[in-house]
């Protein structure tokens, strides 16, 4: 499943979900190889050279070209790629394994906004010992941070979703707009001038997407959430600096200058098609996607970075990306950090993800790898789009937290921020809403929160 359409099922959930992550229930796993004893050359070679199975659990298609070549390299390790569901059918069953203490991966896919949780319960082993802080400075800072948890490293990055804009130049012509909006201002002008001058609306802002809501927040630098990795967190998503960004929207929803489509559904993709979105404010895993979901459209897309609150210091947020991490159960850890750490890190594997899999990469050697920077899509109209996203991913503010129970907090927005936003409604008391049910379930769990 392709990314977008990927984030859009984790609109999907149950409290039952979560339940695992209760603070009574909280018990830290346990797997050999342990989480302090620094692994030895000596070691990493006899675990790459003796004949070991793993089991590595990925929704991602196509990857076993990426196991192949890690077979390759080491053939002494066989790896057995398993995909048992997608979304928290997934996650479920990851915790459903380690609990049972067998028959789960040694490697397993996580998404960022997740592993938290998995941080508060214990069941991802800590690859410090195993050797990944040498490979930090390999990443884009602000990725890497995402899978460090309390100055533990529990995943290996795989690729994100820095957010920028892709529009319709052609649309934006007709309506007089020459260039893409630089502000937020510049946008509402834009989408003004799309709606006086053509059948068009300049963007659709979907009620069903907390992600990429969250990743607009992002951008305007506000911190709705904070984990401390125990028993405290922030829950702060009505904030002044929240509704502030909340009530540009609300006014552009209510001056009818933006849609409010459900997406990834048949009526979304027929408006980018036939031209009713002049425009997709959207992560660097959608000018591929988009290529395929809008063919005919072929030529009369170009990118840009965000419109900007302020201009003179540009800024980003994300939306999506996933990583790999090893289970505490795994009776082979330092085989199952490497096969996390090469297919991300080795050239050849991590490269491939980006011009095969078309994921957005993580890696500083591929993002600036021409294969990958250089390419130039027709669909684009000749544009770089991959290099612009690679710059935009270095504005993404690294100060952005998850809460340990984001299934439910997804869940929720459905129900409190995105009905509102359905029924053109009042986003502020859509804020008020979900920061209560946020609060009240937080509490519930047995955290101690702050607002």
């Amino acid at each position: 499943m392709r990314h977008g359409a990927r984030k859009a099922a984790f609109a999907i959930t149950s409290i039952a979900a979560v339940a695992a992550l209760t603070l009574s229930g909280c018990t830290p796993g346990t797997g050999s190889g342990g989480d302090t004893d620094v692994i030895t050359e000596e070691e990493r070679e006899e675990a790459l050279n003796t004949p070991t199975e793993l089991t590595f659990w990925t929704w991602v298609p196509n990857i076993q070209d990426q196991v192949d070549l890690f077979e390759a390299e080491y053939p002494a390790i066989n790896v057995t790629v398993e995909n048992v569901g997608q979304g928290l059918d997934h996650y479920a069953k990851v915790r459903t394994a380690v609990e049972a203490g067998s028959g789960g991966p040694d490697v397993v896919q996580l998404e960022y906004q997740f592993l938290s949780s998995f941080a508060l319960s214990g069941e991802l082993l800590d690859l410090t010992p195993y050797g990944a802080e040498d490979i930090a400075g390999d990443y884009v800072s602000w990725v890497w941070d995402q899978g460090v948890h309390n100055g533990e490293i529990l995943a290996i990055p795989q690729d994100s979703g820095p957010l920028g804009h892709l529009y319709r130049e052609d649309i934006l012509t007709a309506a007089g707009v020459t260039e893409a909006p630089a502000t937020w201002e510049d946008y509402r002008a834009a989408a003004e001038a799309v709606r006086a001058n053509t059948t068009s609306y300049i963007g659709n802002m979907a009620p069903n997407q907390g992600a990429g809501w969250l990743g607009l927040l992002w951008q305007a630098g506000v911190k709705p959430f904070a984990f401390d990795g125990g028993e405290n967190v922030t829950i702060n998503v009505n904030s002044p600096e929240a509704k502030e960004v909340m009530a540009y929207w609300q006014d552009m929803i209510q001056s009818d200058l933006v849609t409010t489509d459900p997406d990834f559904t048949d009526e979304w993709y027929a408006g980018l098609n036939q031209g009713k979105y002049a425009g997709w404010l959207t992560a660097a895993w959608a000018p591929v996607f988009l290529s395929g979901a809008a063919a005919d459209t072929s030529g009369l897309w170009r990118a840009a970075p965000l419109p900007q609150w302020d201009a003179d210091n540009p800024a980003s947020g994300n939306w999506g990306g996933s990583a790999d991490a090893v289970v505490k159960t795994s009776e082979n850890p330092i085989a199952a950090y490497e096969l996390a750490k090469w297919i991300n890190n080795a050239q050849e594997p991590a490269l491939l993800f980006a011009t095969q899999q078309n994921f957005f990469p993580t890696a500083n050697s591929v993002l600036e790898d021409p294969a990958f920077a250089g390419a130039e899509p027709e669909f684009y109209g000749g544009q770089k789009v991959n290099e612009l996203f690679a710059e935009i991913s270095t504005t993404v503010d690294p100060d952005w937290q998850w809460l340990p129970f984001m299934e439910f907090a997804y869940t929720n927005f459905n129900e409190t921020f995105g009905a509102e936003v359905a029924a053109h409604g009042d986003l502020g008391a859509g804020l008020d809403a979900w920061q209560a049910a946020l609060v009240d379930y937080a509490t519930q769990q047995g955290f101690t929160v702050n607002e």
